[in-house]
Order: C-alpha cells, then sequence, then structure tokens
C-alpha cells in the first residue's frame, strides 16, 4: 500500500526563498557568455560602435552601493555600538536587491566575459580600442555579482546563543497547551 501525497503547493517551504545557488550564477554567466560569443562575431563589424563606458560606470556604482548596505546592515543587525537597530522590512528588500543583482551582475560577466574573449583574439583596430571597456565591465559585472551576494550574507540574522542548546526538532517560545 502506497502512502497519499498531500496536494501539490500544501508544502509549507515551497515559497520559501533561500540563499543564492553559487551554481545557478555560474550557469547564466556561461550561457551569457555563449550567447554573447555568438552575437559578437555575428554582428561586431555590421552594426556595433564604440563600446560605451556608461553601463561600466553604472555596474561599478551599483557595486560600491551595494558593498556599502551590506557592511552598514550587518554592523545594524549585529547592534554593534552606535548603529541603530534595523528595520525588518528594508532587511527583506536588500535581499531581494541583492538576490536581484546577483543574477543581473552573474549575467553581465558573462557578457563581459564573451564579448572581452573575443576582442583579444581579433587583431582589428576597433577591437583594440573596445578591450579597456569590455575589461573594465568584466571587473565592474563581477564586483556587482560579488557585493550582491555579500549583501545577502549580510542580510542573515545571526545565530542565537540559546540556538546551539536547543535540540533540532525542539520548537522556540511557548509549548502548546494539550
Amino acid at each position: 500500500m502506497t502512502q497519499a501525497q498531500p496536494p501539490r503547493g500544501s508544502e509549507p517551504d515551497r515559497f520559501r526563498m533561500g540563499p543564492t545557488r553559487i551554481s545557478t550564477l555560474v550557469v547564466a554567466a556561461l550561457a551569457a557568455a555563449a550567447v554573447a560569443w555568438l552575437l559578437i562575431s555575428t554582428f561586431y563589424y555590421d552594426v556595433a560602435p564604440d563600446l560605451p563606458w556608461l553601463p561600466v560606470v553604472t555596474l561599478g556604482a551599483l557595486a560600491v552601493l551595494e558593498a556599502y548596505a551590506a557592511a552598514n546592515t550587518r554592523s545594524r543587525i549585529e547592534r554593534r555600538p552606535g548603529r541603530y537597530p534595523v528595520n525588518p522590512l528594508l532587511v527583506a528588500r536588500f535581499v531581494v536587491l541583492a538576490k536581484a543583482s546577483s543574477l543581473a551582475g552573474a549575467i553581465f560577466t558573462g557578457c563581459y566575459a564573451g564579448l572581452t574573449g573575443w576582442l583579444f583574439i581579433e587583431d582589428t583596430n576597433a577591437a583594440m580600442n573596445d578591450r579597456p571597456a569590455a575589461g573594465a565591465g568584466l571587473l565592474a559585472a563581477l564586483a556587482l555579482t560579488v557585493a550582491a551576494l555579500w549583501l545577502e550574507r549580510a542580510c542573515r540574522v545571526p545565530a542565537q546563543e540559546d540556538d546551539e542548546d536547543r535540540e533540532p526538532g525542539e520548537r522556540q517560545g511557548p509549548q502548546p497547551r494539550r
């Protein structure tokens, strides 16, 4: 006799958000690198103007802002002296921002990696002129990914001292009356 399965969607952890998986970011970066390599090798000489620096500056600025938010949020969660307690809703928003930014950063890292790789095997003047912007874009996108992962990790609630004494199946708070 087989056991009846619970109805689909009734599992309590089904919609729970977990930490970002590095494997997801690697797959996204590799897929973006392949697409970028394919597109750049097909259309570079037909339609590509000089690479702009604005995306590089934008990615770098986002990386700096998220790194600052990570350091500030971590110290506020740990309630270090001189810091105000953090608003839980702000932390939730930071987690969503961090998850989105880490995926976007991985995709941009892949795009800039494919572009940079292709530009370094080309020996034309146009490719040589685009190399600095492509390399800087790769570094800025990688910095954004790392800063976003740091922000996500900074938003974790630290383990409480009494959590270590508790058994794994034991509930927190008052026990229900029977």
